[in-house]
């Protein structure tokens, strides 16, 4: 009975292994289905509420740097004329990382989708408006990206402050009004300057202006009809191979990487050809 019961024991600490193992597999191989369906390099960045198993402690995930390096390094292994496909499910994150993926997504010389099947908010929608076209299921969600100042957002700091005094202001207020009018400049600069790649001057200074200017409170959700209302190109026409890789995305009960690809390069020509990309 002890022999049963140690082997009871050893088995049941490999259980959890085995079964993150297998979902991870069921994930590459969905990923790599729609690769093939679509000839493209398939990225998720999956960002959900963890649980620690054994205290129960909430962890929230967000866009971090750690997530624009395994991004970026995703890129780099994808040939220039392989389509990128980004599976978005954030609530955003740190302007630095998201910035740092979406530009690197803007240099890559063939086509972006970035798919949303369910929300990309604040930093996923800025990675979005990077793309050459966003396709988000009809009930999903982007949102304003207009920076955060801790739990504050800058807009009403500025705002906040505009409306004193400012004999009556402390000089630590006044530096952290300034430093909010610096980043919402800078986020609305960036905006624009991804916009002007997909339309005219004006229309991508009026879109930066709503998304980055703090016109809404930053949980806003904009819908299909709204982000079309705004300018950007939206299909609806989501892939089902997206359905089922985020039905293997449940919630976890022990940390995972959030960021996952089929991690082997993709090249048009063999190796040692002497054959150019365009």
């Amino acid at each position: 009975m002890n022999d049963l019961f140690f082997l009871f024991l050893i088995l049941s600490s490999f259980s959890p292994v085995i079964k993150q193992q297998i979902l991870e597999a069921r994930r590459a191989q969905t990923m790599r289905r729609l690769e093939k369906r679509r000839a493209s390099r398939v990225i998720s960045m999956i960002h959900r509420q963890e649980t620690v198993s054994l205290l129960g402690i909430g962890i929230h995930r967000y866009i971090s740097i750690e997530d624009a390096e395994e991004v970026l390094r995703a890129i780099r292994l994808t040939d220039p004329e392989r389509p990128i496909d980004l599976i978005l499910h954030t609530p955003g994150g740190l302007v630095l990382a998201a910035e740092q993926i979406a530009w690197a997504l803007t240099e890559h010389p063939a086509r972006v989708t970035v798919f949303v099947p369910h929300y990309a908010m604040s930093g996923g929608t800025l990675l979005a408006l990077a793309a050459d076209e966003v396709v988000m299921d009809r009930n999903a969600a982007l949102g304003p990206v207009d920076p955060q100042m801790g739990q504050k957002a800058a807009a009403s700091i500025v705002a906040a402050v505009e409306q004193k005094d400012p004999n009556h202001v402390g000089d630590e207020t006044l530096i952290l009004a300034d430093t909010a009018r610096k980043a919402l400049a800078q986020v609305e600069h960036t905006v624009r300057r991804l916009l002007e790649r997909k339309m005219d001057a004006g229309e991508a200074a009026r879109t930066a202006r709503v998304l980055a200017s703090g016109v809404w409170t930053h949980d806003h959700i904009l819908r299909v009809d709204d982000a079309r209302s705004l300018g950007l190109k939206v299909s609806t026409e989501m892939p089902p191979e997206i359905y089922s890789l985020m039905a293997l995305y449940p919630q976890p009960t022990r940390m995972r990487p959030s960021v996952e690809y089929v991690p082997m390069p993709y090249r048009s020509n063999p190796p040692g050809s002497s054959q150019k990309n365009a």
